[in-house]
């Protein structure tokens, strides 16, 4: 057959990330486990997104290996037979052999959630930050529009990072309120280690009047991670999406492609 890709989501709050770890239970080991369940061989797949511990999906990609009688659009099905009950396998398809996820050129559209009122409600705790602080959203969006283009994320990204480069390229970033809740889109060119929450955190700070919107530009301008607010919980990031460009390869290599 060849290469098969899955898209796959999740309920990132019971596992240690997507990557394979020693330390506990990974989306990416799941998928391994439930793959060489099928195939009788063990299979390896290449994961698109390598979202952090906590962090959920309704659209990450994955690729394998496979040379066996299966059809690749059967793998769902399969695949869904043997998977814990928070990760779903939507779509499964034949790729060509060359097709690497994170080696083209891709929007990865992301969404943070907070949840704005008094007493955090229950219901939504699992998928949101809950603050009790007033908001003003008009703020956050006037800040978020320094963010859109081309920059140097220095300050927004985790000090640990491997990445060889902190530029990266934010093409939009939308803020919706549905009732008490806030929700951050943030679409890209790929993310440095935990921009997205940071970005995130810092946008709040200016919501809730600890910065002013002015305050993100010199945040961004300053690439020092210690003038940007705080990294926000996990439980409120959602990757939604990942979508394909026209260019056929990405300049982003291997190691710098952790969300």
């Amino acid at each position: 057959m060849g290469r098969v890709l899955l898209r796959v989501a999740y309920d990132g709050t019971n596992y240690n990330g997507w990557q394979v770890q020693d330390n506990g239970r990974t989306i990416e080991g799941e998928l391994n486990r439930a793959l060489t369940d099928i195939a009788g061989e063990e299979i390896v797949v290449i994961g698109a997104s390598r979202t952090d511990a906590g962090v959920h999906a309704l659209d990450n990609i994955a690729v394998f290996d496979y040379d066996g009688p299966l059809p690749a659009d059967r793998f769902m099905y399969a695949l869904n037979a043997r998977l814990p009950e928070d990760i779903r396998v939507q779509n499964s398809y034949e790729v060509t052999s060359d097709y690497h996820p994170r080696k083209r050129t891709t929007i990865k559209t992301y969404e943070y959630s907070i949840y704005s009122a008094k007493v955090e409600l229950p219901i939504v705790s699992r998928y949101s930050y809950h603050t009790f602080y007033s908001v003003d959203v008009e703020k956050m969006r006037e800040a978020a529009k320094y963010l859109v283009g081309e920059h140097d994320f220095k300050s927004f990204c985790n000090v640990k990072t491997s990445a060889t480069t902190t530029v990266r390229e934010v093409v939009s970033i939308d803020i919706d309120v549905k009732g008490s809740m806030i929700v951050l889109r943030i679409s890209g060119k790929g993310f440095l280690y935990n921009m997205v929450r940071i970005i995130a955190g810092t946008l709040l700070e200016v919501g809730r009047g600890a910065l002013t919107p002015e305050d993100v530009k010199k945040i961004l301008d300053g690439c020092d991670r210690t003038l940007a607010g705080p990294t926000l919980p996990p439980c409120g990031l959602m990757l939604m999406s990942i979508t394909e460009t026209e260019d056929e390869n990405s300049n982003i290599s291997d190691e710098e492609c952790v969300d």
